[in-house]
């Protein structure tokens, strides 16, 4: 019983460690998409950034 527990216990944790680690890729790519637009979307004179920080 103990065994079988265990490896419920694993699979529960790799299922959730993977569905994480795919948000976080998604999460990546949007903003990677934002960082590109934002060399498109610069202010007039395009010198200056279009973000703050």
């Amino acid at each position: 019983m103990v065994p079988l527990l265990l490896v419920l216990l694993l699979i529960l944790l790799l299922f959730g460690a993977g569905f994480a680690v795919k948000a976080l890729w998604w999460i990546a790519v949007i903003l990677l998409v934002v960082w590109l637009l934002g060399f498109v979307a610069r202010p007039n004179g395009g010198t200056g950034r279009w973000y703050r920080w």
